[in-house]
C-alpha cells in the first residue's frame, strides 16, 4: 500500500460516518504537500541517526511507529500557501517533529507510560537513562538544523517556544495529583505544552517566505487555537474512545495523577465523597479500588464531557476564524479542514 492510501485509512478511520466527506476534502488538500511529506519523512530517518548504534535503533523504531506528521503538515501547507517551492520547509518540518518526539519521549519516561500508539513506549524498552538522553540528543539535533539554515528570527522563536514548553512541564509536573487545579491553570500549561509548537508550524514559513510576514501573526493565532483544540479533543477522548483506537490505556491522565479538562469542569459541582474517588485514583495510580466507570459517571453527571465538548468547539472556531482570515487558497483550505479534523479525530 502507498503512503497516500495508507494515509487515507488512517484519517478516515479516525473520523464518525458523518465527518468523513470533510475527511476526504482534507486528504485532497494534503495532496498538494504529499511530495515534501515524504522528502520530511526521509529527513526525519536521516536526522534519527548516528555513529552511536543505540541512537539509531532507538531513532528508527520511534519513526517505525508513525505518528499524524500534523506540525510537518501545517508548516508545508503555510509555506504552500504563499506559494514556497524550496527546500527550507521540508527541513523545517524534520525539525519540528524532532522537538515534538523528543516531548513525547520526555513525557513517557516522567508519566511512567508502557505503551504509545499500541507499542512498547522507548523507556519501557531501553530504561529512562538511555531514553532521556535520547530524548537530549533529538533537542540538540533540531536546535543544529535551525543553526545550519541560519535564520536567527526561526531559531529564536524555537528557542522561546521550547523554553516555554519546557516550564510547561514543569508547571503541570507540580500540579500532578492535585484536585485543585483550575481551568485557567490547565489552559495555560496546554498553550505552553502542546499549542506553542502548533503556532511555530504555522508562523515559521511567515519567517522565509517573501512577502509572508504580514501574515505571521494570523497563522501564529491559528495554530494556537488550533493546538489548543488538539490537545482538548485529546482530553476527550481519553474519556470516550477505546484502547485500540488510542494506543493506550483509557483514562492514563488520571492514572498517571494529572487532571484534564471533562474532571476539571466536573470537580467543582462534585461531592466530597466523589472527590475523594478521584483523589484516591491518583494516590492508587489506577483502579484497584475504584473501578472506571465511577468516575465516568461522575464526569456524565457533572456534566463535564458537555462543557468540555463546547470549550472544544469554542477553540477549534477560533481556528476556523483565523484561517478565513487568510489568502483564498486550497492550502488555506487545508488549514480550516485542519481545524474540523482536530475536533472530531477519533485517534
Amino acid at each position: 500500500m502507498n503512503q497516500t492510501s495508507l494515509r487515507e485509512r488512517l484519517l478516515l478511520s479516525t473520523l464518525p460516518e458523518e465527518e468523513r466527506e470533510s475527511g476526504r476534502r482534507l486528504l485532497s488538500a494534503l495532496a498538494l504537500i504529499e511530495d515534501k511529506l515524504r522528502l520530511v519523512e526521509a529527513d526525519l530517518e536521516r536526522g534519527m541517526r548516528s555513529t552511536v548504534p543505540t541512537i539509531s535503533l532507538i531513532g528508527d523504531y520511534l519513526v517505525d511507529g508513525g505518528g499524524k506528521r500534523i506540525r510537518p503538515a501545517l508548516l508545508l501547507l503555510a509555506a504552500r500557501l504563499f506559494g514556497y517551492s524550496g527546500e527550507r520547509d521540508v527541513r523545517y518540518g524534520a525539525m519540528l517533529e524532532m522537538i515534538h518526539t523528543a516531548t513525547l519521549v520526555h513525557d513517557d519516561i516522567i508519566d511512567g507510560a508502557d505503551t504509545r500508539r499500541g507499542r512498547a513506549t522507548a523507556n519501557r524498552r531501553w530504561g529512562n537513562e538511555l531514553t532521556v538522553l535520547f530524548g537530549d540528543f533529538l533537542y540538540m539535533k533540531a536546535m543544529e538544523i535551525a543553526l545550519d539554515e541560519g535564520d536567527l528570527a526561526v531559531l529564536k522563536c524555537l528557542s522561546d517556544v521550547t523554553l516555554a514548553m519546557t516550564e510547561g512541564e514543569i508547571l503541570g509536573a507540580e500540579r500532578r495529583g492535585s484536585v485543585d487545579l483550575s481551568l485557567a491553570e490547565y489552559l495555560e500549561v496546554v498553550r505552553r505544552k502542546t499549542a506553542l509548537l502548533f503556532a511555530a508550524a504555522c508562523r515559521i514559513p511567515a519567517y522565509f517566505v517573501p512577502g509572508a510576514e504580514p501574515w505571521g501573526d494570523r497563522l501564529w493565532e491559528f495554530g494556537l487555537s488550533l493546538g489548543t483544540a488538539f490537545q482538548l479533543q485529546d482530553d476527550l477522548l481519553d474519556y470516550t474512545a477505546s484502547e485500540e483506537e488510542l494506543g493506550k490505556p483509557v483514562l492514563s491522565d488520571l492514572r498517571e495523577g494529572k487532571l484534564t479538562l471533562p474532571l476539571i469542569l466536573s470537580l467543582p459541582a462534585a461531592t466530597r465523597a466523589e472527590r475523594r474517588l478521584v483523589e484516591k485514583v491518583m494516590t492508587d495510580g489506577g483502579f484497584d479500588s475504584v473501578p472506571a466507570a465511577s468516575i465516568l459517571d461522575l464526569v456524565d453527571r457533572r456534566g463535564g464531557m458537555t462543557r468540555a465538548r463546547a470549550l472544544l468547539e469554542e477553540w477549534a472556531g477560533r481556528a476556523r476564524d483565523a484561517a478565513e482570515g487568510l489568502p483564498a487558497h486550497p492550502a488555506r483550505d487545508g488549514l480550516l479542514l485542519a481545524a474540523s479534523y482536530a475536533a472530531s479525530r477519533r485517534k
